[in-house]
């Protein structure tokens, strides 16, 4: 009942959290990615900050100042994850931005927005797509490990909640800690596979193998 239970919780931040990353990251990649020059130069240094910060420490501190709360560690993690899609999402713009369909929707008068996500977005989606299922996959190892460490609701519970409070009785009662654990991993594996299958579907390459 209990796994029941936290595979709720900890799918629910993993998705959301991956989500709102996905969201901030298309953003900013997209718009360092389509402009260039200064605004690239900024976007991609304030991304390398978060880059270069440890991400689960960073999380810890970010839940420490927002308090306990689903919806809070939800926001930590989205916020925590974001610089990766975003520097994925850049580097698919700058492919992009030259190619022939994108300056013949800039001559016949298209504006930025329009050309941004009528044209080049849909072309960089297929491996944007694979990047969303590794960050859920991110979301779920990063909420289970924030859960083991005690820094969520303890009201609610979660896979890594059910670790953390049974990790004592590891031997006397295993079930209690392995059977969240294989949760944990089988979700992780479910989600990767899921990635790789659409790497596999959006890649001409790929189709036959």
């Amino acid at each position: 009942a209990g796994v029941v239970t936290g595979g709720r919780t900890t799918l629910f931040v993993a998705a959301v959290a991956g989500a709102m990353a996905m969201g901030l990251g298309l953003v900013v990649g997209s718009l360092a990615g389509y402009f260039g020059g200064w605004v690239d130069a900024v976007l991609m240094r304030f991304t390398e900050i978060f880059q270069a910060m440890p991400s689960l420490l960073f999380s810890l501190v970010l839940i420490y100042l927002l308090g306990p709360g689903t919806w809070k560690e939800t926001l930590a993690i989205g916020i925590t994850l974001w610089a990766l899609p975003a520097r994925l999402t850049r580097a698919e713009f700058l492919r992009l931005r030259e190619m022939e369909f994108v300056k013949a929707s800039r001559a016949i008068g298209c504006g930025d927005l329009r050309i941004m996500t009528r044209t080049i977005l849909p072309n960089a989606m297929p491996p944007l797509l694979v990047a969303a299922t590794l960050l859920v996959v991110i979301a779920v190892l990063f909420h289970a490990g924030l859960a083991f460490l005690g820094m969520v609701d303890i009201n609610t519970i979660s896979w890594g909640s059910m670790m953390g409070k049974n990790k004592g009785y590891a031997l006397t009662a295993w079930w209690t800690v392995a059977f969240p654990g294989l949760a944990i991993v089988i979700t992780g594996l479910s989600i990767a596979l899921i990635g790789d299958g659409l790497q596999d579907a959006f890649n001409p390459k790929l189709r036959g193998r």
